[in-house]
């Protein structure tokens, strides 16, 4: 079993989502929610903020991997700083803890879960609600997207996957997902 901590960064809203995967292919929900800042404090501060209950939850829930939503590019630069600066403070946490950190595009995180890098936001709640075999995903997007994130990572193509377990195929939104990233330039599954 693994336990994955995903991150949806964001500097007023950085959702979060513990998820624990099992050998095959089972998802159960350990904790979920959003780290909140206010946009009246200082930029050291709300990251400051942020990254120490991210430490919290870190060392509460030990996640194996810790996987975080990159985003390329928006019309709004300073909403792109805040994510940086939160995907940095994941980075600088997953170093000091020794725990490898994944990234995903949101068309990976879609395609992971869905089976279609172009669902939208409903369609992926409800699968990762369905795969987490809860009623629904509560609570602000920002968390969901962190489920979906984690739940991303966990279904990731793998060769040490298949090595690991002959025989056993991928599944569509793998296979989905393992074609998003070639789309995307990268076939080595790492970042």
């Amino acid at each position: 079993m693994s336990v994955i901590l995903g991150i949806d960064p964001g500097l007023t809203r950085c959702g979060f989502g513990v998820v624990q995967a099992t050998t095959r292919r089972r998802l159960s929900l350990v904790e979920v929610g959003v780290i909140r800042s206010s946009p009246q404090e200082e930029i050291s501060r709300r990251v400051h903020r942020i990254a120490a209950e991210l430490r919290t939850i870190i060392e509460r829930h030990q996640p194996g991997v810790i996987t975080v939503e990159r985003v390329f590019a928006q019309q709004n630069l300073p909403s792109v700083m805040g994510v940086a600066h939160i995907i940095g403070a994941a980075m600088l946490l997953a170093g000091d803890y020794g725990i490898p950190l994944t990234m995903h595009t949101p068309t990976e995180v879609k395609a992971a879960v869905t089976g279609s890098g172009r669902a939208d936001k409903p369609q992926v709640q409800h699968m990762v609600a369905r795969l987490l075999s809860i009623d629904e995903v509560g609570g602000p997007p920002d968390a969901a997207d962190a489920l979906a994130v984690a739940v991303c990572e966990a279904f990731k193509p793998s060769a040490q996957v298949s090595a690991a377990r002959p025989g056993v195929a991928e599944t569509p939104a793998q296979r989905a997902w393992r074609q998003a990233r070639a789309a995307a330039g990268d076939v080595s599954g790492r970042h």
